[in-house]
């Protein structure tokens, strides 16, 4: 009873007062924050992987291990990258892997028909792929071809890849200088099934999916993880048809993407933008919380244990190109708008890890929500970068429950909560608190009671600028950038936090 007495007045506070409050529970957390939550996409698509990631290994001008470029990775590091998924995207339903593999001179070329129509090499291929990942410390996802590829080729990909032993894929893998098998444990089963790859029905693709799930068993010395092509937004019916029709055996992930854009016909600059297309941007970027709650629903019916992985293996904002550049390239900048928008988004997916074990940002290298863009030798770190490696004090820790009281941002006749928040506890007990206020217009001051263990010191860092529009550019890299946060302070337990417009905190007490 004093507990609800408590939240009745924290209510009416808000309501009266317009004060923003939050309880955290830290006594009572339970599901771990999966690390993976925190993935990346690469996709052979403009200048992602070529130029991006990879110069080639005769580059002399570049400073690369092996054609890998070694600013990329140690930026990367940084940031401690769990998962990159590759090579697609819709590219990955014309991808033949035996295309990238061998002697680089004799690899056959083929064109990129979805990205611009440019000719791809294959210099990048499986080996360099494996290369990449083992150079950054991250596990390998690797989309197989459903679309125009069959269920042979992908076992035979899994086997070259995974299985220790004489067979001819492993025979092949050795013969092309690798000994010992990579282990890659996670296998995306075709990519948009509904779309690019292959524009099938739902109960098409479900039998498709069986059969190609059937033959990736016993190919493989490591306990891979199956990953369906899933839904986009509320295409709930996908996810019935699916959950229904799957033995549990046989899946372990079904994936889910959705992008935060206002319009595909007229979808805005990504730093010319005006306050509308700012709160139309994050709204949709808020609407991936409806649509995982309404996934997981679904999944719940046959699946009440929550074996199978939600998986968000695209996710982020989607701009018009930069002017002057390849429009299937889709190269934009990255903003501000952008910073609040991952904040909020990987908020979500942190309160919502009981269901939701992996999602892939898209995409790494100078395509979308890019958390790195290139320019010959030169790098730069985006905001969306920096809110990612604040929050890298999430990966694997306990999520702890909070109840969020907020005021609203309004725009117009229209509104949103203007407070996001997730915590969780690591395994030193230290709890950590990402904020943000989405308020374009205002600062926000915010109480958190933090309940059920005690905090002697809070600090932290903060990522803002003087304008929503502000990005960091070639010539200006450290524009945006985290500093050290000092306005907060605690007493009994209590922080009381001041949030400047349009900014992502994290605290760290102990």
């Amino acid at each position: 009873m004093k507990r609800i007495t408590a939240i009745l007045i924290i209510v009416l506070s808000v309501i009266i007062y317009g004060q923003n409050k939050i309880v955290i529970n830290a006594d009572l957390g339970k599901d771990t924050i999966n690390r993976n939550i925190y993935g990346h996409f690469s996709e052979h698509l403009g200048r992602c992987i070529y130029e991006g990631f990879y110069v080639g290994d005769t580059n002399k001008v570049i400073p690369n291990t092996r054609g890998i470029r070694n600013d990329v990775i140690a930026a990367l590091k940084k940031m401690k990258v769990p998962v990159l998924r590759w090579p697609g995207g819709c590219f990955a339903d014309t991808y033949h892997w035996k295309d990238g593999i061998g002697d680089k001179s004799k690899r056959p070329t083929i064109v990129n028909a979805w990205w611009g129509g440019v000719t791809e090499n294959n210099s990048f291929g499986t080996h360099e792929f494996m290369d990449l990942c083992e150079q950054l410390g991250a596990e390998p996802f690797i989309s197989g071809n459903v679309g125009s590829g069959t269920p042979q080729e992908l076992a035979e990909w899994i086997q070259y890849c995974n299985f220790d032993g004489i067979s001819p894929m492993s025979d092949l893998r050795k013969k092309n200088g690798r000994e010992k098998p990579w282990g890659v444990k996670y296998w995306g089963v075709g990519n948009e099934t509904w779309g690019c790859g292959g524009h099938m029905r739902p109960e098409y693709y479900a039998d498709v999916y069986k059969r190609f799930a059937t033959y990736m068993q016993g190919v493989s010395n490591t306990k891979i993880f199956r990953i369906a092509s899933g839904p986009y937004g509320d295409y709930y019916e996908w996810t019935e048809v699916l959950m229904k029709n799957i033995p549990l055996n046989l899946i372990e992930g079904i994936g889910l993407h959705h992008y935060s854009v206002i319009d595909w016909n007229a979808k805005g600059s990504a730093t010319n933008f005006t306050e509308e297309q700012y709160f139309k941007t994050i709204k949709q970027a808020l609407k991936i919380e409806e649509y995982i709650e309404g996934h997981s629903k679904i999944m719940d019916k046959y699946d009440p244990n929550k074996k199978v992985a939600l998986v968000v293996d695209e996710w982020g904002g989607w701009y018009d190109v930069e002017p002057g550049t390849n429009p299937a390239f889709l190269f934009q900048q990255n903003t501000m708008r952008d910073a609040v928008l991952a904040g909020v988004t990987l908020n979500i997916f942190n309160n919502h890890c009981e269901r939701v074990r992996m999602a892939n940002l898209a995409q790494t290298v100078n395509v979308l929500q890019a958390v790195i863009l290139t320019d010959k030798e030169k790098i730069i770190l985006t905001p969306t970068y920096h809110v990612m490696e604040m929050y890298n004090v999430h990966h694997d820790a306990v999520l702890l429950p909070s109840v969020v009281f907020s005021d609203t941002y309004k725009y117009g006749n229209d509104e949103i909560k203007s407070i996001s928040c997730s915590a969780s506890k690591d395994k030193n007990g230290k709890i950590h608190i990402s904020l943000v206020n989405i308020d374009v217009n205002k600062e926000k001051n915010v109480q958190i009671d933090i309940r059920g263990q005690k905090v002697s010191s809070v600090s932290g860092r903060i990522l803002t600028s003087e304008k929503v529009q502000d990005h960091n550019t070639f010539d200006n890299p450290d524009k945006i950038k985290p500093v050290i946060f000092k306005d907060v302070k605690l007493v009994n337990n209590v922080l009381n936090v001041k949030l400047p417009p349009f900014s992502v905190v994290v605290l760290n007490l102990e």
